[in-house]
């Protein structure tokens, strides 16, 4: 009976210390999936975090380096040439050192046709030109260096170095070659006369291959506001049109200067 009860005693001291010893592996197991389980959660919310910051930079990167140059900014600058005030937008500005409060000789501006207004996200693809694409209007003020503007010149100046033979253009436009040695090789005079007494519509434009790669291949200079000259350079597909095109520019330059149409 003695030696019974002790080997029982050996047997579950054995068996409990069995127990205590091996346990269960199951819940150490688990608990190590589960910090992997997460670790690869953070990995993988790292990388969408990382993605769309990417994603983002990458439209902010793009959308600024299609507005180079340009600005969608409508702050309005107070700019004077000899005794004449513009108040222009800065996204009407061409040039970045310009946009700015101040006296200069010189302002370039660049607009849209035919709203006639600066750069804006919505007209992106027209000031960046797409598709090659020609819907901008170049504008330069300065002051007035000769007394006569374009459409003046005609007579005294033009008649003397065009060729008298004429080629039918849109909208009655007569193309005039200039003389060799008139100096204004690769170009011609549009000429259009009007219904009434006005002055005639006169304009140089390039033509060849010249007028093919320029963005607005055709200029005229009118005169306005206190001895300032204003010189539009436009498409030549304008021509058609060229009656409303410079009635736009008249008034749109007038606004700029807050004078009467």
């Amino acid at each position: 009976m003695l030696i019974l009860s002790r080997t029982k005693g050996m047997c579950e001291g054995t068996i409990l210390s069995t127990d205590e010893t091996t346990g269960d592996p199951r819940p150490g197991l688990d608990a190590r999936r589960n910090r992997f389980a997460f670790r690869v959660f953070q990995f993988c919310l790292l990388l969408l975090v990382l993605s769309l910051g990417i994603l983002g930079f990458g439209r902010w990167y793009g959308a600024s380096l299609s507005d180079a140059g340009h600005t969608t900014s409508d702050r309005l600058r107070e700019i004077v040439i000899r005794n004449n005030v513009l108040t222009v937008p800065e996204n009407a500005i061409r040039f970045k050192s310009a946009r700015m409060d101040g006296v200069t000789l010189r302002l370039d501006l660049y607009l849209s046709w035919p709203e006639l207004e600066g750069y804006a996200s919505e007209r992106r693809d027209a000031f960046n030109h797409v598709d090659g694409s020609r819907e901008i209007i170049f504008l330069t003020f300065e002051e007035q260096v000769m007394s006569r503007d374009m459409s003046s010149r005609l007579e005294p100046v033009y008649r003397q170095i065009i060729e008298a033979r004429s080629v039918a253009g849109p909208s009655n436009v007569r193309f005039h070659r200039f003389k060799k040695e008139s100096g204004f090789a690769g170009e011609v005079l549009a000429i259009a006369e009007t219904d009434n007494a006005e002055q005639p519509f006169v304009a140089r434009c390039l033509t060849g291959t010249a007028a093919k790669e320029a963005l607005a291949p055709c200029e005229r200079d009118i005169n306005i506001g206190n001895r300032l000259s204003l010189t539009y350079r436009f498409p030549a597909a304008l021509l058609s049109e060229w009656q409303v095109l410079d009635r736009a520019i008249r008034q749109k330059a007038s606004r700029l200067l807050n004078t009467p149409d």
